[in-house]
């Protein structure tokens, strides 16, 4: 039941803030929170991570659904048991969904949160992207710091 609650919530705080982004600014207005570093910016990313794959959009919806498909058809294998790997799953699955969403309704994704420092500018990303760099964030560390499985004791032949 975690992880489906998890990707509800995901998927509606990342529609939300789009839905919001697109009602109240013009494309490419840029609004500062944080002046020099932190701006809300409206930008529609027709490819992936840092517009890679660029008007590759079909592509890319069927991607990410065949991606989902498989997380939710193979979580068994490669999640192990526990509240942080199931948190996990929500957070991948709701990330997928909600960019999913964009490019299927949109043709593209909205994209608006968008940090730069001293010539330095990491590309404007989501609620969505935000929560699978989280949920592979956790798998990755969970997976990396759980206990190893114990090994069972060889068979003795009986005298």
């Amino acid at each position: 039941m975690t992880p489906l609650l998890v990707a509800i919530l995901v998927i509606l705080l990342d529609q939300g803030t789009k839905e919001w982004v697109r009602g109240s600014f013009s494309l490419h207005e840029s609004v500062p929170v944080i002046p020099g570093f932190f701006h809300l910016t409206y930008i529609r990313n027709t490819g992936a991570a840092w517009g890679i794959f660029s008007d590759q959009n079909l592509a890319l919806a069927g991607l990410a659904f065949a991606m989902l498909v498989a997380l939710v058809l193979f979580r068994r294998r490669f999640l192990p048991p526990g509240r942080p790997h199931r948190i996990a799953l929500g957070l991948l699955c709701g990330g997928i969904v909600g960019n999913l969403f964009d490019r299927l309704r949109l043709d593209y994704v909205v994209d608006f949160l968008d940090f730069f420092h001293r010539g330095w500018h990491f590309p404007a990303f989501n609620v969505a992207d935000s929560a699978i760099c989280i949920g592979v964030g956790i798998y990755v560390l969970g997976t990396l710091f759980a206990p190893a499985p114990a090994v069972p004791a060889p068979e003795t032949p009986a005298p």
